[in-house]
């Protein structure tokens, strides 16, 4: 096992970072070492810091978003904090390289208007993944989980006697989400549709959500699938599973809702996380004041 496979293995049983940002940080660590290797014929233990700010410059000649090279450095950070530890470096390279400055971008959201469209589209109650399709989208409304939340759903955590859903977030931290009233019939419709699947038979599922053969959903269905909703019932150009977890901050936010609370509900760590949603609603002000005000 070499130092960077090792480095994994530690973030991933003592730092319990998720499947997904294991893979990233893996990802960020083959291309800087196939970087050095190509430029400077060297290894990542051989680094120093004029090489990652020659690596900075050159994701930046590749047109990367300043967001996505801050997130590269920093798993280069983590790596060789990791191996300074370890006495593998002298000293960590990753420390004090210039990055380019992040614009501020406001999370793209619904309007409550084209969440009521979508609400309102017809769908076809004895058709399985028609409406399984549908209560996705819905509970990536209803509940402002992630994409990895909901795919790991499991279906003894969804209970509708109690209203509420436990999901597994970042770093394995579980968290209790409310369901609202509106959900628990359609929850125990969709349950009602994958007990008559031919693959499924008397069989309890592990997980929620799951395809016309009873297998967990794919990463990359999910996606699909609310990706051609926003598109049918909205006109936003980003059309993700995100903007459905944006859109469920901003309209609490927007009727009066705790910012604490979100934060709890959106399983950030972080309070500074969650007030990237009320630049959304101030916005909203601004917009109202221009419009009515006869100074504006």
């Amino acid at each position: 096992m070499d130092f960077k496979e090792q480095f994994i293995n530690y973030i991933k049983a003592e730092k319990r970072y998720s499947p997904c940002t294991l893979k990233a940080y893996l990802s960020d660590l083959e291309e800087f070492e196939r970087f050095l290797h190509d430029t400077y014929d060297c290894g990542l233990l051989e680094a120093t810091t004029l090489y990652v700010r020659a690596y900075v410059v050159h994701l930046g000649e590749l047109k990367f978003a300043g967001s996505s090279i801050h997130r590269k450095i920093s798993s280069l950070k983590t790596f060789y904090k990791y191996a300074l530890k370890n006495e593998k470096v002298a000293a960590n390279p990753a420390l004090r390289v210039p990055l380019p400055k992040i614009g501020k971008r406001l999370p793209v959201f619904v309007e409550e208007s084209g969440m009521e469209n979508i609400e309102r589209r017809e769908v076809d109650g004895d058709d399985f993944t028609a409406y399984r399709n549908y209560l996705i989208v819905e509970m990536f409304y209803g509940t402002g989980v992630r994409l990895a939340e909901l795919i790991g759903m499991e279906d003894a955590k969804v209970d509708t006697a109690s209203r509420r859903v436990k999901v597994l977030g970042k770093r394995n931290k579980e968290r209790i989400i409310p369901l609202s009233e509106q959900l628990v019939p359609e929850i125990e419709h969709y349950r009602e549709l994958r007990q008559r699947l031919p693959a499924w038979g008397d069989s309890s599922p592990a997980a929620f959500f799951v395809t016309e053969k009873g297998r967990p959903m794919p990463r990359s269905t999910v996606y699909k699938i609310v990706k051609e909703c926003l598109h049918l019932y909205t006109h936003l150009s980003k059309c993700s599973p995100h903007v459905l977890r944006h859109t469920f901050a901003t309209h609490l936010l927007n009727h009066g809702a705790d910012l604490n609370a979100v934060k709890e509900l959106l399983g950030h760590a972080s309070l500074a996380s969650t007030q990237i949603y009320t630049h959304n609603t101030i916005e909203k002000l601004k917009k109202s004041y221009k419009d009515a005000h006869p100074r504006a």
